[in-house]
């Protein structure tokens, strides 16, 4: 195309390390070709308020890729499909105000939106590109439960925080003979804590995946003992769920929210395990934590390339895709089939099969 285009872009869902990175490079590889950035405040709140539009040079973002966060800010609950709208009564109503976002987006004369999140996020966007809006999705999520692509940014950076804050539980759990509870983020997916598991020496993990008996946990740690390790490092996904139980949840949230809000579930297996074993047990929501700070190098490196691709994507016409990495190149892939696709640990696979040979316990 030579055409000078005009784009916008916008950050939605749960924050994670990388996504300023994905701005500098969509920045910088629209206005090399002289092109029109915008960047939208908010999840798509600045489409329904253009006063929220952010014009983005490359002086604006110049060096944020290594900055935590996202300059344009994000939200989990912006759905314009069902925005929670006051009433004249005081009380939230759902209402579709996708029809507005789609007049001010062409008011506007935008060419093209990339569009950065996870399942929920880009689940939006595709619904806007069946209204007719061009799109382009890149998939963020620290969970790494997003189809069509093999890891997506953010992930790496969790999964990294989460290990040293095993590894520092060690030395405190071994001083007093305790058992170390340490609940981790991913939703329905346990990639994060088994990847941090692994890698941190735990003696157990629990992950949404493998439902857990609870006796075969205490069995692992009572056994332990017995062989002379006396404290333990148990690493519970918080959508670990039991054999024939419930997931733990703190409840739906706030309106509009797109996901029940998981939590608590460290804290009932620590009592459990004190229960049955009478070992003193600690339980650790690492929580936000692993969404904070700067993304790791890998991290960073996937989010630019990941937002270079999705400039040429615009270029290309390529649009209603998602860029995805099929290692070892960045490749398009049809949005509606990337979410048809909810990725989860695969519990026969080669990472599993290692824990086990460690001798890490599942709980099954």
């Amino acid at each position: 195309m030579s055409k000078r285009m005009k784009i916008c872009i916008n950050t939605g869902g749960g924050d994670a390390p990388g996504l300023n990175a994905v701005i500098e490079a969509v920045t910088m590889a629209a206005c090399n070709r002289q092109w029109d950035v915008y960047g939208i405040k908010s999840g798509y709140a600045g489409l329904l308020n253009p006063d929220e539009l952010i014009h983005l040079t490359p002086e604006k973002v110049n060096g944020i890729a290594s900055v935590g966060g996202t300059i344009l800010g994000t939200t989990n609950k912006g759905n314009p499909f069902m925005m929670p709208v006051m009433n004249a009564i005081g009380e939230y109503e759902q209402r579709d105000l996708s029809d507005r976002v789609m007049d001010n987006f062409r008011r506007l004369r935008f060419d093209a939106l990339i569009a950065v999140g996870g399942d929920g996020s880009l689940e939006i966007a595709h619904r806007f590109a069946e209204k007719g809006m061009p799109v382009i999705g890149v998939p963020k999520t620290i969970d790494n439960d997003m189809g069509g692509t093999v890891i997506s940014f953010g992930f790496d950076t969790a999964v990294s925080i989460a290990t040293e804050a095993i590894d520092r539980l060690h030395s405190t759990a071994k001083s007093h003979d305790r058992v170390m509870v340490v609940e981790l983020m991913g939703r329905n997916a346990g990639f994060i804590a088994l990847n941090s598991g692994i890698s941190g020496n735990a003696d157990v993990i629990l992950i949404p995946e493998i439902p857990y008996d609870i006796e075969k946990v205490c069995d692992k740690l009572m056994d332990n003992e017995l062989h002379g390790h006396k404290y333990a490092i148990v690493v519970v996904a918080e959508g670990a769920v039991p054999k024939d139980g419930n997931v733990i949840a703190k409840g739906a949230g706030e309106a509009g929210r797109q996901h029940v809000v998981l939590g608590g579930i460290a804290e009932h297996v620590a009592n459990e395990i004190t229960k049955r074993t009478g070992k003193d047990s600690r339980s650790i929501v690492l929580g936000h934590l692993q969404r904070g700070g700067s993304p790791s190098t890998f991290d960073r490196l996937l989010s630019l390339r990941f937002g270079a691709a999705a400039v040429r994507a615009i270029e290309d016409g390529n649009f209603n895709h998602m860029v995805a990495l099929r290692s070892p190149e960045i490749a398009l892939v049809p949005l509606g089939e990337a979410l048809g696709i909810q990725k989860r640990v695969l519990v026969d696979g080669d990472t599993v099969l290692t824990a086990r040979d460690l001798g890490i316990c599942f709980g099954d």
